[in-house]
């Protein structure tokens, strides 16, 4: 007589953590933004694995299969509309996909490549997270009953914030200005928002307009960068 294994028990979703059970790959080159989408993964009961350009979501997405997909549209790699429309093209069974950017114009850039909904960033709110990924699950992954809506905020480790001020010195010191300044004023720009800086807001804007920063202005961006690392990123 062989012993009969019994399958584990699935844990249930409950009104506090809604998210218990479901597995979440965020595709985020922004280790602040990253922290951010972690402590509310962890706030609701959620997994979360990270890849940080689309090289590694693709590693990711070979091994593992998530539940959903929250995928930034500008990574040092290319663009998250890629990863996105690829998913969509292996057909059968797939993740409920997010686009998310700091810049609102690119939604529809996301909902173009198939995308079920979109994150603006920052992402901070407990409630919008927990809403945002609920909104685009299948009917039998979202927990049935009430559910207590909690505007939390969550705040990041400021050193998070300080690495992706470190990446982008080195970025903007080592790498050749013309082909990396659009990358360097998206990244820049979503640092911004989610660590509520106005100044390094108006730094991506000039790092990003047309024809380039001139000379003074990019010593006055990496110099604003530079303070920042010198206070620990804060403002």
């Amino acid at each position: 007589m062989t012993d009969e294994i019994l399958p584990v028990p699935q844990p249930k979703a409950t009104p506090e953590r809604p998210l218990i059970g479901l597995t979440i790959l965020l595709v985020e080159d922004s280790r602040f933004a990253s922290e951010a989408v972690r402590l509310l993964c962890l706030r609701s009961g959620a997994r979360i694995r990270r890849a940080d350009c689309l090289r590694s979501a693709y590693r990711h997405l070979q091994t593992y299969r998530p539940d959903v997909v929250i995928v930034d549209m500008g990574l040092p790699d290319g663009s998250g509309s890629d990863l996105i429309a690829q998913i969509l093209g292996r057909g059968g069974a797939r993740p409920a996909l997010l686009g998310t950017s700091g810049d609102s114009g690119l939604r529809a850039a996301a909902v173009e490549a198939g995308a079920d909904g979109f994150l603006e960033k920052p992402v901070e709110s407990l409630s919008q997270f927990q809403q945002a990924i609920l909104a685009v699950l299948p009917a039998e992954k979202r927990p049935q009953g009430l559910r207590l809506l909690r505007d939390t905020k969550i705040a990041p480790d400021p050193l998070a914030l300080c690495e992706d001020l470190e990446r982008i010195a080195e970025v903007l010191r080592n790498a050749p200005a013309g082909r990396t300044l659009p990358y360097a004023a998206h990244f820049l720009a979503g640092i911004a928002l989610s660590a509520h800086d106005g100044d390094l807001r108006k730094a991506a804007l000039r790092l990003g307009r047309a024809g380039g920063p001139s000379q003074q202005e990019m010593s006055e961006v990496t110099g604003l960068i530079a303070a920042r690392l010198t206070a620990g990123g804060a403002i």
